[in-house]
């Protein structure tokens, strides 16, 4: 047991040590000019499943977009519904592609039959947007969107925020977590000139690269399987900081815990698919992106790593824990103080800071979910996720000090 800690101390020493130096680069953002004009022509698809309470609000949305109505179409995948979803959706303007499948189910057999049926409209398109129902989104992200195209960038994920934050402690935490990544992770990766990650929602896919390689996802996690497909075809993943998305987040623990064990699911079995090719890759062609890539992709397995660790602790030194508990305290408040310079890059309201206290708790949920995620990796059956909360866009609680996305230098 000593030997198993000491391994596994030296392993997330190190990964824990990669992680901080990757998020020193997010402590500056480069100045964007989205003052391009309009040009592109997107094609905006939803992917719902039993979501009459939402879609009609993420509809009115998306038609209040601030780029020229011409240049953009929206399609909603009804995808086995047995509600209102397709009626909502259709009353409400959208374009409805109606799905009716019960042995290939999920997210990314819905997209795959959605694509199909956009490329083969006559209609030519420059790019696809995809967004999940519950989604509210930031009136300029076509804007934004279109810029990065015509700079020359092929896969854009959009930031993810939350449009239910206040409503509990479990909301709570996903937002900390979400502001974090977004800042430390996605923003610091983009500057490095790393590959960012793909959300599954407010990701902008150009149709020339989705028609040379192709969807094909069918994964728990279609986002992950994409984004790892297009790394080892040398294609990077850019990160659009002003270009928000609001998603509605679990209000319960055991709803994100269900909602985690799928990602985990998917992440597993991706890894498992892809790492060794990425690893190989990387190195036969001196490529670091690669490298980078397939340790994204041993994520979870440091979630598995550190349940270990915990225990073995607990079994060999539970004496210096208790007799010790400063470091824990000490490391709490260094990660009260680095996450909170984050959230005030942000510029999160004061209240805010608060919701930090939650953070360290629902973090180490992920070990438990981690390995039931791992134990049921093989597993493709696809949970639904309920969603609630028909919030407008111009309720949405004002979680951010007003800052204009377009022509503006980072803080």
């Amino acid at each position: 047991m000593e030997a198993i800690n000491y391994a596994v101390q030296i392993v997330l020493t190190g990964v824990t040590f990669y992680f901080f130096i990757i998020s020193l680069f997010g402590f500056y953002r480069r100045e964007e000019n989205y003052r391009l004009p309009p040009s592109s022509r997107f094609a905006i698809v939803v992917a719902a499943h039993n979501e009459e309470r939402v879609i009609g609000e993420l509809v009115k949305n998306l038609h209040e977009l601030n780029y020229p109505k011409e240049l953009y179409d929206i399609f909603v995948v009804a995808d086995n519904c047995v509600d209102s979803t397709a009626t909502i959706a259709r009353d409400n303007g959208a374009q409805v592609i109606e799905r009716f499948n019960n042995v290939d189910k999920g997210k990314g057999y819905a997209l795959e039959y959605a694509f199909d049926k956009i490329f083969n409209s006559g209609v030519e398109y420059d790019a696809v947007v995809v967004f999940d129902a519950d989604n509210l989104v930031t009136p300029d992200f076509l804007l934004i969107m279109n810029a990065r195209l015509l700079k020359g960038e092929k896969i854009i994920q959009g930031y993810l925020d939350t449009k239910n934050a206040n409503d509990t402690w479990i909301t709570k935490s996903i937002y900390i977590c979400y502001i974090i990544t977004n800042r430390f992770w996605q923003l610091a990766k983009y500057n490095l000139g790393l590959t960012c990650a793909l959300g599954g929602t407010g990701m902008c896919l150009s149709v020339d690269v989705l028609k040379r390689y192709g969807w094909g996802m069918t994964s728990l996690t279609e986002d992950l399987e994409f984004q790892t497909k297009a790394l080892l075809n040398n294609l990077k993943v850019s990160w659009a900081h002003d270009a928000k998305v609001y998603d509605e987040k679990p209000l319960s623990l055991m709803q994100s815990c269900v909602q985690r064990k799928r990602w985990m699911q998917g992440h597993f079995n991706v890894a498992g698919r892809y790492i060794g090719k990425l690893t190989r890759e990387g190195i036969a062609t001196k490529n670091f992106v690669m490298l980078d890539g397939a340790l994204y992709l041993l994520q979870p397995f440091i979630w598995l790593f550190t349940g270990v660790g915990v225990i073995s602790n607990l079994v060999t030194r539970p004496e210096q824990i208790l007799d010790k508990p400063q470091w824990a305290v000490a490391g709490f408040f260094i990660q009260f103080f680095y996450f909170g310079l984050g959230l005030a890059m942000e510029r999160v309201k004061p209240q805010i800071y608060w919701w930090l206290i939650f953070y360290p708790i629902f973090a180490l949920t992920w070990i438990p979910v981690a390995y039931v995620g791992f134990a049921m990796r093989k597993n493709k059956e696809w949970n639904h996720t309920l969603h609630i909360r028909d919030i407008k866009h111009e309720n949405l609680q004002n979680l951010y000090l007003p800052v204009k996305a377009e022509n503006r230098k980072a803080g």
